[in-house]
């Protein structure tokens, strides 16, 4: 699985940093969506595509 995210797009409602937190965060400075996590373990991937279909904006985009 990759992760990417278009932080142009986002909104900043929080959801995916709040669903999973090892791979999503905020950035402060611009309050948009970024990836820490780019290749999460096989672990995280359902709550990954969880945050993914739950995002208002369609942000996050899911490779794999």
């Amino acid at each position: 699985m990759h992760v990417t995210v278009d932080p142009e797009r986002c909104c900043s409602s929080g959801l995916c940093a709040l669903t999973v937190p090892e791979v999503f965060g905020l950035d402060e400075e611009e309050c948009v969506v970024m990836v820490l996590l780019p290749e999460p373990p096989a672990a995280l991937h359902e709550r990954v595509r969880g945050a993914a279909r739950r995002c208002p904006t369609g942000t996050i985009e899911v490779r794999g």
